[in-house]
């Protein structure tokens, strides 16, 4: 499993990806619900991270030519 460190280089990675190589879709950077909490001070823990990683992930899989 990693760790909560791993896995924020890794957003920062593939956030840093998309927003070079696929400019066109940082728009749904700030649309997505985890970047905007509904409360005040949200709880952030690995699970959350790595749901978050994985929606990134997702979206840039279907958008990126194979």
């Amino acid at each position: 499993m990693k760790t909560e460190k791993e896995i924020e280089e890794a957003i920062l990675k593939i956030t840093m990806k998309i927003n070079t190589e696929y400019p066109e879709l940082s728009k749904y950077l700030e649309e997505m619900p985890v970047t905007i909490p509904d409360i005040k001070n949200p709880e952030i823990n690995i699970k959350i991270l790595q749901d978050y990683y994985n929606s990134l992930d997702s979206i840039l899989k279907k958008y990126s030519p194979k």
